[in-house]
Formats: structure tokens, C-alpha cells, sequence
């Protein structure tokens, strides 16, 4: 294994410009450059990343600095708009022009909700009151005016005083009720709201008062005022008197500000500069000049590093130095110490109300004790490992304090500190060369590492930063012990010293330290290298994730990511514990109280359940240490197994999280994975899911459990899965129940087609009339009830001449009109014949012997018995109980017959061969004239109560079918037909097939018409493109019914007197 780690950075989009290092290690990073006309105000948004920026030429654009981009853009008026600004609570901009108008945005609608004239001249300052519902606007009218928004915007107070324009006024943050205000007649005058007059007066600068600001801290009573004399003043408004003098611009002052989180005052000038000077000791930091000619704006926002520039060619967004604040926890007393600004305040975790309900993410209702002011200002705190001493480091120095008292015990010169895993031993960094190592407070030793040193870590062993890498280094000799070739922002070190976590800013590394292969090497020089001991490391992982903060707890490593989220590490596996709505930095892990602590900058403090016999549990199996593992289960809740559970699904070990598991929903699919048949189906009983089920029987039916998947099939009421497995399994008399459990549902699908299989065609038929489906009901009977068309037909007649009386006296009952339905008797000779077959279980393996329906030809079958003394018709109208008995003995005698016989008994072959396809195209025969068809067509139409004028007269046209044949004739085309070949050359085209059928029953064409009239039928039986013939294309449902019921329509056509063609079956 090679410890050699490379890290490369993604070039960024944006480029962020140069980082500048001040001597308060404060870096300052531009986050956006936006090039715009003159820019004379610009704010912050306090809850979106947006910048606002007013413009000379009349806009007002809102930046959002993280992405960029112009998100919003107001065109306000004509003229320069001098002061604009945020109104968050109400979702506006205020803005304020030189047409002495002030206009009120929506933001989010981008709509103008209100516009008055509050001035006689240009507008030049507004300023939002931070709790009252009060707007204040100064002008070069040289007046002050405070406007009440609830009140129809009415002017409530004038101030008056000042005898020049009125530059800028800004409210006092520690007293909302006084302002201040800068103006052009050389004054910055005090003012207190309800008094019209100012309560005092500071003068000092010889010329113009351009803008003016208060310190925020609560320590010191100042305000900073700029001018045209180039001269920056510090005023203590108590004492009335000027306390500093800033000097360095090269033109007029235009913006000042103290900056209200850190220490610092910024003020820019027509010069193109910004300086920023250190508000303790008033020494200029640095000097930013971005090129954009004059500054005329600068805002900061109470909570936030960034700050808004606006120049002459547009607006800039920098952060200045970290926002993370400087806060430490001891997690064996259960304290929290942090620093806000200069001041020093603690944190008791064990003060809370034992009984008080922690919620995740929530506040903590903490109560806070004052420890005193620091001599320098915190940017970092930290308490040494066994939690007696803290150290403030900051301004290039650092102080170690006693943590009960805040005493103060040693400090020195440095620009980092970094603490040893013993808690006697520090080290810290002057300039980038030289470290220094102490113990007990006594300097130890100093050396200057061979690369420099740009950063340093403590842990468990001194880790050294330098432009090649990253070295760590023995802290009682100091030796090397080994060099990476990696640059850290972060080293964590776990407890133990045996993992460590190097997080660069796109990723981090796990690596093991193996010490007792570094002593070996120490001792024997063997592996020893210019760079250290080569095996000292063993790499784990690289996970591809920024880490912002993070700590060790055992061998799990809980960091928060760039995301916003809480992840643990453990084994190569990540684990998220939560999702945070905004940035928060970890401070610690309490095992008694199993809870994890973070803080967001503004030191709310919130804490996360996490419970240690979990993650002693995970680190465990990662392991391989089952036997660990054991034991500690049983000390992890019940609340807590099911993440656990997923844990271990997630390393593959399912079985155990089967057993673990608590999660209904998640036993169930994990017994599915692993073919639990038993679980699965307790666990589907208690939930009594249909879709879970389902999810059984698919299951069971792959494992060859049918009658459990029957029993899933039928809970979850999947008639279709029922079918299908009745069928495969041959299970006549679970289809039987099925059909009738259908019937009672009222799945009509399933009902038919069981009792299809089943031979019960008086079943099918019945659901086709109890469901309206006369039709088809017709037709069924038809084909193979023909004992039944006749009540069908009745009811069918019925139903239609409710819609058109003419249409249902155009159906032909079969017993009626025995002449139009040739070979009627003998189709049911054929039902009552194939009923007997219809009552036959055959066994699967009579397949190969049984014939296909399309080769039998039931009515010779028929004939053929009848012929033999085989079978005997009995009249259904003339039936005796002789007769009855007589066909049940037949039936009797059915059933003894074997297979074999049966395929005997019954010829299968046709006489004549399937005529050959017709050519579509070829479908115009020549007309015949022949006075005697003309004469007995129209006695056919008259014998079919036909009235061809009347025919399309319906409401509505009848449906048309595949498997219907109807006549559908328009009454003008009739008239035009003359000869019987016309008729059935029109009825072929339009379809109007029931009557071409009657004339090629009747003889009335000629061979070549029977041909064409087959293709014909042919086309409008899609289904049946493979059979040409007339038989074939009067075949209903085509190949879909597979029972034995032959005999479709049962028209015999005579063609010669020595062939007979018949519809066969399908």
C-alpha cells in the first residue's frame, strides 16, 4: 500500500480573485462581480443570498451572489434612484429617486404597491426602522421625514435642523428609538424619535459629512463618521468628543462602516479604494481596489461575513474572513464555551431540566453565564482533551485560560494553535517556518520543517501542511514519521490514534496508522525513507464528499457535509442522521446522553439522537465480529432495529436483518428476497394488503406452492391469477367455483371464460344477456345454442325497437323463417349432439390425439352418428320422459367411451379443399339481368320484413361488429340496384352482408360471386384472414374460444349438387 494521495480541484466557473491574508488572518474572497451603470446604494437580503443595487440611469437590479445571476430588475423611473432598500418582513424594496418620489415593490410580483412624493428634492438616504412599521427618508431639502406604512403612509415626524443636504441616516442598533444622520453642512447631528429637534451635535470635519455609522458592539458607545476632507472620524457619542482620526484616502470619503461580526472598519472613497482598518487598534488591515473607479456604497449585515461595494461601473460581493464561529464544547462537563466578538460566555448541557423533552433540531433552551472580555479578539476556541483549559487564539496571539474561571494561564505569539491527545502538549505556528511544541506550558522544542509550514493539526501525532503535502510527526521526538503528498483543509484523529480522516475541500481519505510497524521500523531502520516509515499508513477509502466539520466517536467518523447534512462513516458505508436547513458545525458527542451537539453561527445550540449501541453495533459487523455484535443487540431499542436492520440488508447480511428488523414493510420484502414463504404470508395476513399478495403468490407459484398461491390469489382477488393457475393445474372444480365466485363479483371476463372451459355454454349465454349484450348474445346462441335463438332473438327485438321499430322487425327469427335459415333442424340435431361431448373431462395428455376444431365438421359428425344408430335427436318441443331417459342413457354411454374411441367416433376430415385467396382488386363480377333472380330477390326482401327505405332511418346506426352480420344499406342506393348480381355486388362493397349471404344461400349468383362474397366476409373478420372461405369468415370470437362447440352459423351453401359447404368451427 502506497500513502501517496493526490487531490485535484474542479476549476470553478466564476472566478472567485485573489485571496488577501491580513494580519488578523481574515481572508477576503469576492463571491460576485456584477458591471452595471453608476451604482449610489446597495443591501442585503437577510434570508435569500440576494444583493440589492440602485442605479444612477433609474433601475434597480437583485443579484443573487451564490449563482451569479440577475434574478429580479425594476424599472423605478427616469432619473437616478439614490437609496433603495430591503423590507423583508413585508416582501418589498423601498426605493427613493431624484423625482422626489418614494415607491414601495413586491419583491415576489414584482408589482408596485404604493408611490408617494415624501420630498422637495432628490431623496438621498432611506432606512427601514428594524422593528416598527417606520420608514425614515432624508433629501437635500434638508429634511428627515418618518413614514408610517399602517397608517396610509402618512408623514408622522419632520425633523428639522440641519442647513445643508442630508446625506445619509442610519438607526442606532443598541437604541431603536435615536438615529443619527451626516449632511453636507459639515455636522453629524443625534436624533431621538418624537423630538423634532436633534439631541446634540457633533462637529470636527471641515468640510461635507457624506456618510456616518454606529459601532454595533455593546462595549463601546462610537460612531464613524467620513467626509469631503478625506478624513475618517471616530466619535464617542457620550462623551460628545472625537477619539480617532483615520487619514490614508486620496479623495472624498463616500461610505463608511463598522463591520458588525467582525472587528473592523471599512470606508471607501472616490479614490477606487477600500481600506479596512482593525477596530480595536485602528491600523489599516488592507486595501482592496477592484478597478471599478468611485466607491459610493457600502452594506453589512449583522450576521453574515459578506459585504456589498457599489462603484462607478458596477457592484462587488466579498466575503470577509470565516463564518464559523468561535465556540467550543467539553464533552466531559457537558459545557460550551464561545466568543462573541470580544466577549466570552458558557454554557452548562447538565444545567437543563432533566425532565425537559430534547426534540432533534430544536433550539436548546440554554442559559447562558458572561465569562469576561478577551485582550485579543477569538477567532478560534478550543478546549484541550481532558476539557480543564481552553485557548482563545486571534490578532496573531494566544491565550490559554483555566475553563471553571476564565483564568488566564500562559499565552504567547501565534498564528495557529493546535492541541496534542495529551492534554499537557501544544504546539503552534509562527509565520510559515518555524513550529514551536510545548509541555506544561513550557516551550519543548521549535524546529522549521524541511518544506515550511503553511498550516498545522494536532491529534495524536503533530500533523505539518506545506506546499508539497502533508507530514506527520512523532510528538515526543518529533521525528518524521510520514510524508503524503495531499493538502488537508482538515486532519481528525480518532480516539484510539488508529483511523484518521484527511478531508481535502472536494474529498476526504480514511487511513489506519499502524504504530507497531513504525516502531518496528524506528528501532531496525528497515522501511525507513526520505519520507518517512512507507507502510506507516494503510488507505481505507476516498469518499468523494466536502467535510466542514467532523469528529470521531470509536471507529465511526460523524461529519456534516457541503449539503447540509449529518453522515457518519463506518466500514465504507454512510449513514445520514439528518438533514439541516441551514449550515451547522459539529462540537461534540455525549455517550451518556447519546445525543450529538452543533452550533450555527449565530450559536444557537441543537442537538441529534445518536445512539453509541448502534454505532457499536455497525462497527462491529464491519468488523466481522458477530460475536460483539450479539451482545450489544439486545442493548439497542426497538425504535432503533429497523436502522439497524438497513444497515446490515446494505452489507448483504439479510437473514440477520430479518431478524432484526421491526418494520413490517421491511421484513416482508426482505422474506420475499429470501424466500420466507412463512414469514412472508403471517406478515401478509396482519397487513391484509392486496398488493402484498399478489407479491406472495408470484412467490409461492415460483417455488411450486400452488395451494398457497391460491390462497394469495384469492386474498388479494386476482380472478385472473386464479384462472390462469386453475387451468394449469386441471383443476375443473376450482374453475367451477371461480365461474361462480365471478358471477357474484361481477367479473364478467372471468365468469365467461370459465364457464367456457368448462363446456356451460347456457352459462355464457346467461351472462351475455344479463349484461345487455343481446347481440352478441344472439350470435352465441347462434353458434352454438341454436335451441336458444329464439328467446334471444326476442329479447334482442325487444331492445331494438325501443330505438327503432323498423329495425327490430328486421331481425328473423330462425323459427320463423326456416327458409332463411337452411340446415337449421340439423344444427340442432349438431348441439344436441356435441352435448354429450361437452360434458367430457379429458386428460391433458389426450391433447396430441383430440383434433383441432378447425378440421371437424360437426354436422357430418352428426349425420355420421345419426346414420350409425349412434345418435338419436329428441324434439326439444315434443319431449317425453321416454325420450329424456332414453338420452341420458346416450349420455351415460358418452362417458365410457376412452379417448381413443372418441377420436374414432368422430371424422375430422373435409371433403373439399379451402378455395384459393381472392385478389381484392379483382372483386367487380359482370352484372347479370335475369328477370327470375329480380323476382325471387324480392320475395326475399319481402319474407325478411326488409323495408329498404326505411332501413337507415335509426336514431342511431347500429354497431357494427367483426362478428355481426347486418345489413346496412342506404335507402337511394337500394332503389338504383336492379339485378341480383347488382344487389350482391353493392352489398358486398358496403358490407351489407346478411343480405349478400341470403342470395348465395338461395343460389342467386354464380361460384365466382361465393368466392368474392368469402374474401368479403373474410376482410371483416380481421381475425380470420387465414381461412378464405365462407365458413371461416362467419366464425365468432375466432380463435379465442378453444372449447369443443363447433358448427358457427350452421349455413349450408349449396354450390353443385354434389358439394355441400359448411361453416365449420374454430
Amino acid at each position: 500500500m502506497t500513502a501517496k494521495l493526490t487531490s485535484t480541484s474542479p476549476v470553478p466557473q466564476y472566478s472567485l480573485g485573489p485571496i488577501e491574508k491580513l494580519p488578523l488572518r481574515l481572508d477576503i474572497k469576492r463571491k460576485l462581480t456584477a458591471r452595471s451603470d453608476r451604482v449610489k446604494c446597495v443591501d442585503l437580503h437577510p434570508g435569500e443570498p440576494w444583493m440589492l443595487a440602485s442605479l444612477y440611469n433609474g433601475n434597480v437590479h437583485v443579484w443573487n451572489h451564490e449563482s451569479q445571476q440577475l434574478v429580479k430588475s425594476f424599472e423605478v423611473c427616469d432619473l437616478p434612484v439614490r437609496a433603495a432598500r430591503f423590507v423583508p418582513r413585508k416582501n418589498w424594496i423601498v426605493t427613493g429617486s431624484d423625482d422626489m418620489t418614494v415607491r414601495v415593490f413586491n419583491y415576489n410580483t414584482l408589482e408596485r404597491v404604493h408611490s408617494f412624493e415624501a420630498h422637495s428634492d432628490y431623496v438621498r438616504c432611506i432606512v427601514v426602522h428594524p422593528t416598527q412599521p417606520y420608514l425614515l427618508t432624508s433629501s437635500d431639502d434638508m429634511l428627515i421625514k418618518l413614514w408610517n406604512w399602517e397608517k396610509q403612509w402618512s408623514c408622522q415626524q419632520v425633523f428639522e435642523g440641519h442647513t445643508h443636504y442630508v446625506m445619509q441616516i442610519v438607526v442606532n442598533p443598541k437604541d431603536n428609538n435615536t438615529f443619527a444622520s451626516a449632511s453636507l453642512d459639515r455636522t453629524v447631528k443625534v436624533w431621538q424619535l418624537g423630538s423634532s429637534t436633534p439631541n446634540f451635535t457633533l462637529e470636527g470635519h471641515e468640510k461635507g459629512v457624506n456618510c456616518v455609522d454606529y459601532y454595533h458592539g455593546g462595549d463601546k458607545p462610537y460612531l464613524i463618521s467620513g467626509a469631503d476632507d478625506r478624513l475618517v472620524k471616530i466619535w464617542d457619542y457620550q462623551n460628545k468628543t472625537c477619539v480617532q482620526t483615520l487619514e490614508g484616502h486620496a479623495q472624498n470619503i463616500s461610505a463608511v462602516c463598522f463591520h458588525p461580526e467582525l472587528p473592523i472598519v471599512l470606508t471607501g472613497s472616490e479614490d477606487g479604494t477600500v481600506r479596512i482598518w482593525h477596530a480595536g487598534t485602528y491600523r489599516l488591515e488592507s486595501s482592496l481596489n477592484y478597478g471599478l473607479e468611485r466607491v459610493w456604497t457600502i452594506a453589512c449585515m449583522r450576521g453574515s461575513n459578506n459585504v456589498s461595494l457599489g462603484y462607478d461601473e458596477g457592484s462587488i460581493m466579498v466575503k470577509v474572513g470565516r463564518e464559523e464561529p468561535a465556540v467550543s464544547m467539553d464533552v466531559n462537563g457537558g459545557k460550551i464555551i464561545w466568543a462573541r466578538h470580544s466577549e466570552v460566555q458558557q454554557a452548562n448541557l447538565k444545567a437543563m431540566n432533566e425532565g425537559a423533552e430534547i426534540k432533534d433540531g430544536e433550539r436548546l433552551p440554554l442559559a447562558v453565564k458572561d465569562m469576561g472580555s478577551c485582550d485579543i479578539y477569538p477567532q478560534t476556541i478550543a478546549h484541550n482533551p481532558n476539557g480543564r483549559f481552553v485557548v482563545v487564539c486571534g490578532d496573531g496571539e494566544y491565550i490559554i485560560y483555566t475553563a471553571m474561571a476564565l483564568r488566564n494561564k500562559a499565552y504567547g505569539s501565534a498564528q495557529e494553535f493546535v492541541w496534542a491527545q495529551d492534554s499537557s502538549e501544544y504546539a503552534t505556528r509562527e509565520g510559515s517556518s518555524t513550529i514551536k511544541v510545548f509541555k506544561n506550558f513550557k516551550e519543548k522544542k521549535a524546529f522549521k520543517p524541511e518544506f515550511g509550514a503553511e498550516g498545522i493539526f494536532g491529534g495524536f501525532m503533530l500533523g505539518v501542511r506545506s506546499v508539497t503535502g502533508l507530514a506527520f510527526y512523532d510528538w515526543e521526538l518529533l521525528e518524521l514519521v510520514r510524508r503524503i503528498e495531499i493538502q488537508p483543509r482538515h486532519v481528525f484523529w480518532s480516539e484510539s490514534g488508529e483511523l484518521v480522516c484527511l478531508a481535502t475541500d472536494d474529498s476526504y481519505y480514511i487511513l489506519r496508522y499502524d504504530s507497531s510497524i513504525v516502531a518496528r521500523a524506528q528501532e531496525t531502520k528497515e522501511g525507513m525513507t526520505e519520507d518517512g516509515v512507507e507502510d506507516a499508513f494503510i488507505f481505507l477509502g476516498e469518499i468523494h464528499e466536502t467535510v466542514k466539520t467532523g469528529l470521531w466517536v470509536g471507529d465511526c467518523f460523524i461529519y456534516t457535509n457541503g449539503v447540509n447534512r449529518i453522515n457518519y462513516y463506518v466500514g465504507g458505508e454512510i449513514v445520514t442522521i439528518s438533514h439541516l436547513d441551514r449550515t451547522m458545525y459539529l462540537l461534540g458527542y455525549v455517550p451518556r446522553d447519546n445525543r450529538l451537539y452543533l452550533g450555527d453561527k449565530e450559536l444557537n445550540i441543537v442537538s441529534y439522537s445518536l445512539l453509541l449501541s448502534v454505532l457499536e453495533y455497525q462497527t462491529a459487523v464491519m468488523r466481522g465480529d458477530f460475536e460483539t455484535a450479539d451482545k450489544v443487540l439486545p442493548t439497542i431499542p426497538r425504535s432503533q432495529r429497523t436502522r439497524v436492520a438497513h444497515f446490515l440488508e446494505k452489507q448483504g447480511f439479510k437473514q440477520q436483518a430479518l431478524a432484526v428488523s421491526t418494520d413490517p414493510e421491511h421484513r416482508f420484502d426482505l422474506a420475499l428476497h429470501l424466500g420466507e414463504l412463512k414469514i412472508a404470508h403471517q406478515l401478509a395476513g396482519e397487513a391484509a394488503s392486496q398488493q402484498k399478495w399478489r407479491q406472495l403468490a408470484e412467490l409461492a407459484t415460483s417455488k411450486g406452492q400452488l395451494e398457497l398461491a391460491q390462497e394469495c390469489l384469492h386474498n388479494a382477488q386476482d380472478y385472473g391469477g386464479l384462472l390462469l393457475l386453475a387451468t394449469a393445474s386441471g383443476n375443473a372444480a376450482m374453475v367451477q367455483k371461480l365461474g361462480d365466485t365471478c358471477d357474484e363479483a361481477g367479473k364478467n371476463n372471468v365468469a365467461f371464460l370459465s364457464h367456457f372451459l368448462l363446456g356451460n355454454l347456457e352459462g355464457c349465454l346467461d351472462i351475455l344477456i344479463n349484461t345487455n349484450r343481446l347481440p352478441e348474445a344472439a350470435f352465441f346462441a347462434r353458434t352454438y345454442l341454436p335451441s336458444k335463438i329464439s328467446a334471444v332473438v326476442g329479447l334482442w327485438r325487444d331492445l331494438l325497437s325501443k330505438v327503432s321499430e323498423k329495425a327490430g322487425q328486421s331481425l328473423a327469427d330462425p323459427k320463423d323463417y326456416e327458409n332463411l335459415f337452411p340446415g337449421f333442424l340439423d344444427t340442432l340435431k349438431t348441439e344436441q349432439f356435441l352435448k354429450r361431448e361437452r360434458q367430457q373431462r379429458l386428460p391433458a395428455d389426450a391433447y396430441q390425439q383430440v383434433p383441432p376444431n378447425y378440421e371437424r365438421t360437426p354436422v357430418e359428425e352428426m349425420k355420421a352418428a345419426e346414420a350409425s344408430g349412434r345418435f338419436h335427436y329428441i324434439p326439444s318441443s315434443g319431449e317425453s320422459g321416454e325420450d329424456l331417459e332414453m338420452l341420458n342413457e346416450e349420455t351415460d354411454k358418452i362417458s365410457e367411451v376412452s379417448v381413443g374411441q372418441l377420436v374414432t367416433l368422430l371424422p375430422v376430415s373435409s371433403k373439399l379443399p379451402p378455395p384459393p385467396t381472392i385478389d381484392p382488386k379483382k372483386l367487380d363480377p359482370e352484372l347479370l339481368d335475369d328477370p327470375d333472380l329480380d323476382e325471387e330477390l324480392e320475395l326475399d326482401i319481402a319474407n325478411l320484413n326488409l323495408d329498404l327505405d326505411n332501413i337507415d332511418t335509426l336514431e342511431k346506426p347500429l354497431p357494427v361488429h367483426p362478428t355481426e352480420i347486418r345489413t346496412s344499406i342506404s335507402p337511394s342506393s337500394a332503389v338504383e340496384l336492379n339485378t341480383t348480381s347488382a344487389l350482391a355486388n353493392y352489398a358486398t362493397e358496403v358490407r351489407g352482408l346478411f343480405i349478400a349471404t341470403q342470395l348465395v344461400v338461395h343460389k342467386q349468383v354464380n361460384h365466382d360471386w361465393y368466392r368474392n362474397l368469402s374474401h368479403s366476409l373474410s376482410l371483416r373478420t380481421e381475425r380470420n384472414t387465414s381461412h378464405v372461405p365462407l365458413s371461416s369468415a362467419l366464425s365468432i370470437r375466432s380463435k379465442r374460444n378453444t372449447s369443443h362447440v363447433p358448427l358457427s352459423s350452421a349455413l349450408s351453401l349449396y354450390q353443385d349438387q354434389e358439394q355441400h359447404i359448411s361453416c365449420s368451427s374454430i
